[in-house]
Parts: C-alpha cells; sequence; structure tokens
C-alpha cells in the first residue's frame, strides 16, 4: 500500500461564488491537508481524506473573510475545519475520474461528486515522486448550513447558492 500526502507548497484549494448575480468573487483555504492511500498506479482504488482550516479563508478582503469565518457562515470558532473523506474513485475515461465522498462542512455531512483529471506522476530533482489531480466540481452552500443572505434593492441575491470548487493538488509518495 502507498500512501501519499499533500504538497501544500504546489497545490490550491479554491472556490468561486457569484455576488450580486453579475460578477464572481474568488476565495481559497491556505491551510489544508490531505492524504492518499493506494495499491494501483492509476489511482482507480484509492482511498482518500481532506481537511482544509476555515480560519485560513482568504477572499483578498479582510472584512469578507471576518464575515464569512463568523456564524452567518462558517462559525470558525465552533467548526475550525471543513472535511472530505473518499467513498470511491471511479475511472470515466482517459486520466478523467469521478470522484464520491462525504463532505462536511459545519455540523452538515452530504454526499458529493467531483470530476477529477489525473495529471500524471513524475520524480522532483528531489527523487520524490509526485503524482497531480485536478478536482472541479459544485455544491449548493445553503445545503451545508451556509445559509446567510441579503438581497438588494432590486429584489436580487447578494450571494449565490452554487460554489465552485476548484483544487489543484500535488501528492508526494511517502517512502
Amino acid at each position: 500500500m502507498a500512501k501519499w500526502l499533500i504538497d501544500p507548497s504546489h497545490s490550491e484549494v479554491q472556490f468561486k461564488i457569484k455576488h450580486l448575480v453579475i460578477s464572481t468573487v474568488t476565495g481559497s483555504f491556505n491551510e489544508f491537508g490531505g492524504e492518499i492511500e493506494t495499491e494501483k498506479d492509476d489511482f482507480s482504488d484509492a482511498k482518500a481524506s481532506f481537511f482544509a482550516n476555515i480560519d485560513s479563508i482568504s477572499t483578498n478582503n479582510a472584512q469578507r473573510d471576518g464575515h464569512l469565518k463568523s456564524d452567518d457562515f462558517f462559525g470558525v470558532a465552533t467548526y475550525p475545519k471543513l472535511n472530505f473523506v473518499a467513498t470511491g474513485f471511479e475511472k470515466k475515461s482517459g486520466d478523467n475520474y469521478i470522484l464520491k465522498g462525504d463532505l462536511t462542512i459545519k455540523d452538515v455531512t452530504k454526499s458529493v461528486e467531483l470530476n477529477v483529471e489525473f495529471g500524471g506522476v513524475a520524480k522532483d530533482p528531489y527523487n520524490q515522486i509526485k503524482a497531480g489531480f485536478e478536482i472541479t466540481g459544485k455544491i449548493n452552500r445553503k445545503d451545508f448550513g451556509l445559509a446567510w443572505s441579503a438581497l438588494t434593492e432590486t429584489g436580487g441575491l447578494l450571494v449565490g447558492d452554487d460554489v465552485k470548487l476548484i483544487v489543484n493538488a500535488q501528492f508526494v509518495k511517502q517512502a
């Protein structure tokens, strides 16, 4: 069984959400971790888990970040992490997979399906073996208790419900 750990210096965890329905705000989590266990070189039997520290959220706006950390959204004081545990990794075609798993945000756990593009495996100049993945998907924030919203003067939503997830992850094979 090979164990792979996420390399945070070569990985990104981002999200995108509509603001006023006319533009998109991008955010990221700057502190996260994850691991994969697999016996197969194509990762088709992979068991994976991931977490992100909510306090590390960044949208390049301190006031908005503080609001996201508050009880209106993530409630970081009570729920400091979001967690994902894979329940399946299924090859679609070529280097494309479907990653199924349980995502927990706050105290809500829901099954999600994410698209994965396997970038391959390579050895770096330090003789470390690395594997790359691009993971994308969409969740509805209200499904996870992130229900705060406000209406504009015309009755439109201030914050959209759909959150796009974009994770570029590089994993290091452990000796």
